[in-house]
């Protein structure tokens, strides 16, 4: 019987409240399956940084190095600048691990109103697939005259050719095996940023000149903003660099119901490292301790570390289960429209374990 070994890691606000459901869940079909789970935590979060200011320890990267997964919950505080926690967690263990892909499924589920008129379940189904580890957010650059009338701040995207084509790939390669429209679409804006995404465009074009069974097209980031509002349903796989693909993916989440079901797995394909998984909700800290935060989007994560970990039925017994209590609308969080507690979400998903898709 296969033992995983999980870090875990709740951090900040709602992060502490979630992961705790979605460790009810892992460990509830854990015993109903052919696997183990050996779970290990760490305190790693703003108030690990109010006490030693950073938000892990010199040797983080190393301790995780030994572990399957990570399993994150959110990190973020209101006296924290975002650029301290971003730069002092995520951003180390996506880099160090070479977690390139950054996959982000948004779909309406049965039970889930959309605010666009006239959708259906499942009118809405795609996935963006974000480039992960440079782009936008690889953070080259600097100030010069600090504090000084004249100050300059200069920030620099960083696109290489082979991080645009291995995570282009990633996506023809999904796209095939989803079964759905077998389409990708890429989203750049080099009509004004002439270089590194005109580089995305032509790795992109030649990437599909692999792929003739997959349909392509490309789209502005303006026009695909639009087009996530106004016919997602012509969306199957969306791949998008590290900035535009964050956020598409919050407009994802808004168009198929609510943050609070919006999943996130931050990957190495290769498997080398470990992978980490995470809401993209955030810590919420508007709503942090008032135990109605909502933990599906935890729980729809810890459904896609079990598929990364070869566990995929189990994965889809617990993506199932949030499926039926959706559909049954009688233990909903306040984000969709309910008056259930967190904790009761996660036992109503416990108890559904086993149901059948819907």
């Amino acid at each position: 019987m296969p033992e995983y070994k999980i870090a875990v890691i709740r951090g900040d606000g709602i992060g502490i409240e979630v992961v705790e459901e979605g460790l009810k869940v892992l460990k509830a079909v854990a015993r109903t399956g052919c696997f183990t789970l050996q779970l290990t935590e760490f305190p790693w979060s703003t108030n690990y940084y109010f006490e030693h200011r950073e938000m892990m320890p010199k040797d983080g990267i190393e301790t995780l190095r030994k572990f399957d997964a990570i399993f994150l919950g959110a990190v973020g505080h209101p006296k924290v600048q975002d650029h301290i926690t971003l730069n002092g967690l995520l951003l180390p263990i996506r880099r160090a691990f070479d977690q390139y892909v950054c996959l982000r499924p948004s779909v309406l589920y049965p039970g889930v109103k959309s605010p666009l008129a006239g959708r259906k379940p499942w009118d809405i189904d795609l996935v963006v697939i974000r480039e992960n580890t440079e782009g936008e957010y690889a953070n080259v650059g600097g100030f010069q005259y600090r504090d000084q009338p004249e100050e300059v701040a200069i920030q620099s995207s960083v696109f290489t050719r082979r991080g645009c084509e291995r995570v282009i790939t990633y996506a023809f390669d999904l796209a095939r095996s989803r079964n759905k429209k077998k389409h990708v679409t890429s989203i750049t804006k080099s009509n004004a940023q002439g270089y590194g995404m005109v580089l995305w465009d032509r790795i992109f074009k030649a990437v599909a000149e692999k792929y003739p069974d997959i349909a392509t097209d490309s789209l502005l980031i303006d026009r695909a903003c639009m087009d996530f509002i106004r016919r997602p349903e012509q969306f199957d796989v969306v791949v998008a660099s590290n900035l535009f693909g964050d956020i598409l993916t919050d407009i994802g989440a808004v168009i198929t119901g609510s943050l609070g079901l919006a999943s996130s797995a931050n990957l190495d394909p290769s498997r080398r490292y470990p992978s980490m998984f995470e809401p993209t909700h955030g810590s919420a800290p508007d709503i942090a301790g008032k135990g109605i935060a909502n933990p599906m989007a935890q729980i729809l994560t810890a459904a896609l570390m079990l598929r990364q970990l070869g566990q995929e039925a189990a994965g889809q017994v617990v993506e199932s289960a949030v499926q039926k209590v959706l559909y049954e609308g009688k233990v909903i969080s306040p984000d969709l429209g309910g008056r259930a507690k967190t904790t009761e979400v996660g036992d109503a998903i416990v108890a559904a374990l086993g149901a059948p898709a819907r």
